[in-house]
């Protein structure tokens, strides 16, 4: 199953046992397999070859030389496989002969239990080169330890408790949906068993992400794991990270976007530190008028373009107006040819239908509870889950981004996305609108590119919003992002032939959210992450051409940082899992020899309002909104033009070509069964694959648990 795969690796087969039979019976955790015997002592269910008298085998290579390290593991056959392990990584504790559970058939799979100051990591006895991604789980990942024996209560550790028994069982409840088991067997490792489950507690603790305070998870004087020379792959080789001019520059021309330019008004942060170093503005407005309009929209976080259709409207973001905003005449000028600038009539859709951030929060919470074995009885586990609501926000939103969609394609006009900060649910609305009517969005490459451009650049706070600063900082903490994958999730399933990438590749993406690893999730914005480059870079230099310039480096030059993003797939997974992120029954590849948008036929001009209109998106219909700066009241909307955008706007015609509107009625609407139910096997039985990649997975499956049945039948 995802996220507990027996992949058919080498066991041992001590006297005709099961070597797959788990410790004991200890019925300690609720979804155990039943009662097994781990064999006699003196008798191992898996020899351990390089470990005599049950002495802490050495792993050679750590920290090894000032890039990668190697780590030299003990197979399940007694030879030493190496590992690549980043620098700045030390395994603090293992336990050699410990056995991972495989599903509820009372399978496991023996190999080394490692703990890192980074990660938790099970290296099976057969598996060579890096570590595989569902054996691995970031410590901040980690939302429970668990510990248990023949003689004593489960016992939740912390760094602060004291191990008072030689666990048997270890349980890792991860914040990721997943349940990882690990057995002890009775063959001498009861002072590894000891060691690793306290070294677990503790390094939780330590690993921490500090958030603004400090630039990621580097401690002092740590280095960041170098860049490792590895294979060009096609995606994150044409993935746009927008760190530089030249990404913002090509991404504009692909989408065609008359009457915009690149701005580097905010090369140095100086005017939104949140905001990115480029914007897209209109062309007619100079960066000394754009400067005009920050100090009245908080967090100064102007509307800037997000997407261009190919019918004539334009998506903005940015943040609510600034209450305490009071614009003299020169900055009304500013700010409306920002908004408007003779572009149609201006709608503004804000959150307010929206769930809140504590909304997500809890929901997120409760369904996490409810996914647990044993959680609640079944007949009662369907109105359980819709108490949690979160099928209720994730309608909500798919609902607001098709209202979106919908009347950019019905209209020309421009339609600005408000949230008083522009950092949460705009970063959601945005990509969503743009998946729904951007066939370039939903290739592999494009939405890598899209989540870069409106999450990461954009400066969405992932270590607060996922969880992962310490203890002692304020707790901020909301899933957005994964719920944004909840709502990819439903298009995928509702519509599998129009994209470009599977299951498995946001399966991927959001148990990477909590990797150490990636600059992507790092951060908070741009600024944060530039200047966690390393070395730090002398003070800047001005030039009368040229304005300001780093030493040895050039106006517009990104400072690299030294986390890789999250697209470096290839750090983490084979090039056949890799494979299988890609939908062979999706589309061939993204519109025109570029990506660019093919030209669609310009959508009818608004015949309900002049080019200075304003109106707001509410309740699936459009309203008078007057301006802050505006005394007089707002011109008058016929009703037949205020109706809904799936009625009035649109009208009873068919969706223009491209643009694709979910359904988003209570049946359609379905739990991501294969994210959220990991840690319960049993529901993973049986599933039937919605595509040819579910199926190719499915066999993959088959045959792996084929080729572990095969190993542990007698001979």
């Amino acid at each position: 199953m995802p996220g507990q795969r027996c992949q058919g690796r080498a066991g041992c087969r001590s006297g005709g046992r099961d070597a797959g039979a788990g410790p004991g019976a200890r019925g300690s955790f609720p979804g155990r397999s039943g009662p097994g015997a781990p064999g006699p002592p003196g008798q191992s269910p898996c020899a351990m070859s390089g470990a005599p008298g049950g002495r802490r085998p050495t792993f050679p290579g750590l920290p090894g030389r000032a890039g990668a390290g190697v780590l030299g593991r003990l197979g399940a056959l007694g030879a030493p496989d190496p590992v690549s392990v980043p620098a700045g990584e030390r395994v603090l504790e293992e336990a050699a002969g410990a056995r991972q559970r495989c599903g509820n058939g009372g399978g496991s799979v023996p190999g080394t239990l490692l703990c890192t100051n980074r990660r938790l990591a099970f290296l099976p006895g057969q598996a060579r080169g890096s570590l595989r991604s569902e054996d691995e789980v970031a410590l901040p990942c980690i939302h429970k330890l668990v510990a248990a024996s023949s003689f004593s209560k489960p016992k939740v550790l912390t760094a602060a408790s004291t191990l008072k028994f030689i666990p048997e069982e270890l349980a890792v409840f991860c914040r990721d949906f997943r349940l990882l088991h690990f057995y002890f067997p009775e063959n001498g490792l009861a002072p590894q068993a000891f060691r690793v489950a306290n070294a677990i507690a503790q390094a939780r603790e330590e690993a921490a992400w500090l958030g603004d305070a400090a630039d990621g998870w580097a401690s002092p004087g740590e280095a960041p794991p170098e860049e490792e020379e590895e294979e060009d792959e096609e995606g994150s080789s044409t993935t746009l990270l927008f760190e530089s001019l030249r990404d913002w520059e090509q991404e504009l021309q692909r989408l065609g976007a008359a009457g915009w330019r690149v701005s580097a008004v905010n090369e140095r942060f100086d005017m939104a530190p949140s905001l990115p170093q480029y914007l897209w503005v209109p062309s007619g407005l100079l960066d000394h008028d754009l400067k005009r309009t920050f100090a009245h929209f908080q967090e100064r976080r102007v509307p800037r373009l997000c997407w261009h259709h190919p019918g004539g409207g334009d998506l903005l973001r940015a943040a609510s107006f600034h209450p305490a905003s009071e614009p003299g005449g020169e900055d009304v000028r500013c700010l409306e040819e920002l908004l408007l600038g003779g572009r149609g009539p201006c709608v503004l859709a804000d959150t307010a239908e929206l769930p809140t951030l504590a909304d997500i929060q809890l929901a997120h919470l409760r369904l996490r509870a409810l996914c647990l074995p044993g959680a609640v009885a079944e007949e009662k586990w369907l109105s359980a889950l819709e108490g949690t609501r979160w099928l209720d926000h994730v309608r909500s939103c798919l609902r607001r981004a098709a209202e979106v969609a919908s009347l950019l394609a019905g209209k020309r006009c421009s339609v600005v996305l408000q949230e008083p900060s522009d950092r949460d649910l705009n970063c959601l609305l945005a990509s969503l609108v743009q998946l729904l009517g951007d066939p370039h969005a939903r290739s592999l490459p494009g939405f890598q590119s899209l989540v870069q451009r409106e999450w990461v650049a954009a400066g969405h706070p992932f270590p607060r919003r996922l969880g992962l600063l310490g203890q002692d900082s304020p707790r901020e903490e909301a899933p957005v992002f994964l719920l944004f994958l909840d709502c990819t999730w439903q298009l995928l399933w509702q519509f599998p032939a129009h994209f470009g990438f599977t299951e498995n590749f946001l399966l991927a993406l959001h148990d990477s959210s909590f990797s150490p690893y990636f600059s992507t999730f790092r951060f908070s914005c741009q600024r944060q992450r530039g200047r966690s480059s390393l070395p730090r870079l002398p003070s800047q230099t001005y030039r009368p051409v040229g304005g300001w310039q780093e030493p040895g480096g050039h106006r517009g030059d990104p400072r690299p940082c030294g986390f890789p993003p999250v697209w470096a797939w290839g750090r983490r997974f084979t090039r056949q899992q890799r494979e299988q992120f890609r939908n062979p029954a999706g589309p061939p590849g993204p519109p025109g020899p570029a990506g660019t948008l093919s030209p669609a036929t310009p959508a009818a001009p608004c015949l309900w309002g002049g080019p200075r209109l304003v109106l707001t998106l509410a309740k699936g219909s459009l309203c008078p909104h007057p301006l802050p700066w505006r005394s007089r009241p707002p011109p008058r909307v016929s009703p037949s033009d205020s109706q809904g955008t799936q009625g009035g706007l649109l009208g009873t015609r068919q969706p223009p070509p491209g643009l694709l509107l979910p359904c988003t009625a209570g049946p359609c609407i379905r739990l991501w069964h294969r994210c959220y139910l990991r840690g319960l096997p049993q529901e993973q039985r049986g599933r039937l694959a919605p595509s040819l990649a579910g199926l190719a997975e499915e066999l993959q499956l088959l045959q792996d648990r084929l080729g572990a049945w095969n190993l542990r039948r007698p001979h």
